[in-house]
């Protein structure tokens, strides 16, 4: 009867041990997968732009982008910041709807920073950049850009969603500075605010 008992006891006292020890490696492989996702990322955004900070014209502008991203650097012990980089290169095409020029096309490169939490499909990102481009400039009328070339700076704040392994999708919010860095004079420049929706395919 003892020996039955305490082939008992040991019994539970393995399961248990295992059942524990199991779920600890699902949690640690839970962590590791959050913070080292598939390490590149193709993405397609959209956003609609409208002037800001006493802009010079009433602009409105469609925002379109194709961006790769490559992830780089990882923060794991910060209960704030636990996340991960992400360094892009991003192409711009722009319509102008409303303004003084009818597009933009350009490049932008930057970094982007997203904020992990544990067992959470939702991850906040912030990101800025800089690049150049070039725009149908009107020189001759008040308010135009001075010249085709200019110099871009992105910087965006949202969320993005984990449907599966492979796709994200996001919805944020995207400020764009368009300027020639003062080689014409006036040289008004452009801000732009507005909504950014996108699809993220990981790889």
């Amino acid at each position: 009867m003892k020996m039955l008992r305490a082939s008992i006891a040991f019994a539970l006292f393995f399961a248990c041990s295992q059942a524990f020890a199991g779920t600890e490696q699902r949690s640690t492989e839970m962590v590791s997968g959050e913070l080292n996702p598939r390490r590149f990322e193709v993405a397609i955004e959209s956003g609609y732009l409208f002037g800001a900070i006493n802009p010079p014209q009433d602009y409105q502008i469609g925002a379109e982008f194709l961006t790769g991203r490559i992830r780089w650097g990882v923060v794991q012990r910060d209960v704030w910041f636990r996340g991960y980089n992400q360094f892009y290169i991003s192409a711009i095409a722009e319509p102008i709807f409303r303004g003084i020029e009818n597009h933009y096309f350009g490049l932008n490169l930057g970094m982007r920073y997203n904020f992990v939490r544990a067992g959470c499909r939702v991850t906040p990102y912030i990101s800025g950049g800089l690049g150049l481009g070039w725009i149908d400039s009107h020189p001759e009328i008040p308010g135009g850009q001075g010249q085709d070339f200019t110099f871009n700076i992105l910087s965006a704040a949202g969320l993005s969603y984990q449907l599966n392994d492979h796709w994200k999708v996001n919805a944020g919010v995207l400020y764009q500075h368009l300027s020639n860095g003062g080689q014409t004079d006036p040289n008004p420049s452009v801000n732009l605010l507005g909504p950014q929706i996108g699809a993220t395919y990981s790889f």
